[in-house]
């Protein structure tokens, strides 16, 4: 029974963030792949290489939906003056939030497997470790959208310094040519298509240990920024004011 009871919150929490057509959310993404084929249609030149699907093709796609459905977590609630409410709710506004963030990314990932779907079929084969690479950006845009929406107390204000933040990791990365293992959008599989010698790499054990360090240090700044967002939005007087 308990079981069920979580299924439903799951359901209702899902169309709390994106009403009752939630289902169709996970479909908007396949606009991303269609522009991307006429853009290779008409330049074959820029047809998109197996080690770059995960970047191209799965994480962009996916961290804008990501990027959406966290503004909708705390911010939305703060915007539509609802906040208030959520502090009543049995077992904590914690646990409503939470049930938020796992439909978000029930989202996520649906949306995930029919990206991944159309670029096997219809672009390239691709490695299946960079399902994980791109779950693992759009994640951590979730979250962070989710944490600046709090601490920003809003949807609009939070959602810009998300940009921000994205576009800074953008410009840094130049725009996915350079693999930085400090970024969320971390990508080994484009490194192995270049020399190991041109990206300071003795060998693919180094390159293996960075994916490692990249994969942990992500889960650890997530659960960080999370952590900070939760804090805030804790702080009933500050957020209920104004």
């Amino acid at each position: 029974m308990r079981y069920r009871l979580d299924i439903d919150l799951i359901r209702h929490a899902m169309i709390v963030l994106a009403g009752h057509r939630y289902w169709l959310l996970p479909f908007l993404p396949l606009a991303w792949l269609i522009f991307q084929g006429v853009v290779v249609y008409f330049n074959p030149e820029e047809a998109v290489t197996p080690g770059a699907v995960q970047g191209a093709l799965l994480g962009v796609p996916m961290t804008a939906l990501a990027v959406f459905l966290g503004m909708r977590v705390i911010g939305a609630e703060v915007d539509e003056h609802s906040l208030e409410i959520a502090y009543t709710v049995p077992g904590g506004c914690e646990r409503m939030w939470f049930a938020k963030l796992g439909a978000a990314l029930l989202l996520i990932v649906a949306a995930e497997v029919l990206l991944a779907i159309a670029s096997w079929l219809f672009f390239t084969h691709f490695p299946p470790g960079a399902l994980y690479g791109a779950l693992q950006a759009a994640t951590f845009y979730l979250v962070v959208s989710t944490a600046m929406c709090a601490l920003l107390r809003g949807e609009a204000s939070g959602a810009i310094a998300t940009c921000v933040i994205l576009a800074y990791n953008a410009l840094i990365t130049d725009f996915g040519d350079s693999q930085i293992r400090i970024s969320p959008f971390f990508n080994p599989y484009a490194l192995q298509e270049s020399s190991l010698e041109d990206i300071g790499v003795t060998s693919p054990s180094e390159l293996l240990g960075w994916t490692v360090q990249n994969r942990i240090g992500m889960v650890l700044v997530m659960a960080g920024v999370l952590a900070l967002g939760f804090m805030r939005a804790n702080r009933r007087e500050k957020m209920l004011s104004g």
